[in-house]
């Protein structure tokens, strides 16, 4: 997809994001906000799965460890048609498999996820698979800036170093807010970039909301032979929606009819400027 493509796309992702945590009472709005840009262009451009093709071992696999964020993950997976819009709405209804974490009753979802700092030590395991059984596939995840305090993290770092998985790329959802309040306030987690080159990582850094940036990135992995990738993803949390970015209390928040009504409008004019 071209960048004008993928601009309405995050668009429209956003609009159906707000809809269903909003009809479905439940979710966590800011996170998905934040990390829709990052799965639009990873789905659009990058991965290549499909529903023709999930079931095949020689294909590109996506992890979410940042389980929480799963209305962004649905919503991209309802667009890639794994299943259809009218299933999406029955987010958090009453034996609904679309609950507020990854599970594998949903289409599409590669591994139940949302246990934070579990995400990654699957992510490694299936990279180092592929090594072992020479398929040339490779294996993203996308963790969260707070899920960083797990120690799961870091031990399953220094695996993806020992064992050379230059077919794993990692990317951080630097949003730099988590669900009490900043991260630096909480348990301060800089400086990551040098924490993470100190663990054998290539790292790069990117505006996790701007498009075009996030293409061009994903487009240089691997970035060095036998070192894993790990892009440091710079984002608002909330993106998109004026009275929700980089406010604490949207990290678990049900818009009211009034504020989900505003959201759609900016939404609109947004899109008017596309169109």
């Amino acid at each position: 997809m071209n960048l004008k493509q993928l601009t309405l796309k995050s668009i429209h992702y956003r609009k159906t994001i707000l809809e269903i945590i909003y009809n479905g009472g439940a979710g966590h709005t800011a996170g998905s906000l934040s990390c829709v840009d990052i799965l639009n262009v990873l789905y659009n451009n990058i991965l290549d799965i499909t529903p023709n093709n999930f079931q095949s071992i020689k294909r590109n696999r996506y992890i979410q460890s940042k389980g929480h964020s799963v209305e962004a993950l649905y919503t991209v997976l309802c667009d890639k048609q794994f299943f259809s819009l009218n299933d999406l709405k029955t987010l958090n209804n009453f034996n609904s498999h679309f609950i507020g974490h990854p599970t594998r009753k949903v289409n599409g979802i590669e591994h139940n996820t949302g246990a934070l700092g579990h995400g990654l030590s699957v992510a490694v395991g299936i990279a180092l698979a592929n090594k072992l059984n020479k398929n040339n596939y490779n294996v993203y995840t996308l963790l969260g800036d707070g899920e960083l305090s797990e120690g799961s993290v870091w031990e399953a770092l220094n695996s993806a170093k020992k064992y050379q998985l230059d077919n794993l790329i990692i990317i951080i959802d630097r949003n730099k807010l988590q669900i009490t309040g900043k991260t630096e306030d909480v348990n301060p987690i800089e400086p990551l970039n040098d924490k993470f080159k100190s663990f054998g990582l290539e790292v790069k850094e990117v505006e996790g909301n701007n498009l075009e940036e996030l293409n061009l990135i994903f487009n240089k992995t691997p970035f060095k032979k036998n070192k894993p990738n790990l892009i440091i993803a710079n984002t608002t949390k909330g993106k998109g929606i004026s009275f929700i970015e980089n406010v604490v209390k949207w990290h678990h928040k049900v818009p009211t009819k009034e504020e989900y009504e505003q959201a759609i409008n900016e939404l609109n004019l947004q899109e008017k400027k596309y169109s």
